[in-house]
């Protein structure tokens, strides 16, 4: 398994962020379904990044394998209704 020290981690993530954010500023140039604002990106790149430490903390601080996963899914389900709710409101 690859180890990294935490702030390789931490920019790893960083850099993960901006490359999911970079998608959606190539759509917002190419397409005109896709109208984000600076502070949809603001808001996404921080809704993005701290999901990514959430689920990082969880790797590295639960130690049983089936209460990570669980909680990694939770987190990632709880970021997907997020997402949703600010991009249609689901809710």
């Amino acid at each position: 398994m690859l180890t990294l020290s935490k702030p390789k981690r931490v920019l790893l993530i960083a850099l993960l962020t901006l490359m999911i954010l970079s998608v959606f500023l190539v759509a917002t140039f190419v397409s005109s379904e896709v109208n984000w604002s600076p502070f949809d990106f603001i808001l996404g790149g921080t809704l993005i990044f701290s999901f990514g430490l959430l689920i990082n903390y969880i790797l590295l601080k639960v130690k049983e394998r089936k209460f990570k996963i669980f909680l990694a899914v939770a987190v990632v389900l709880l970021f997907l209704v997020i997402w949703a709710e600010l991009a249609v409101g689901i809710f």
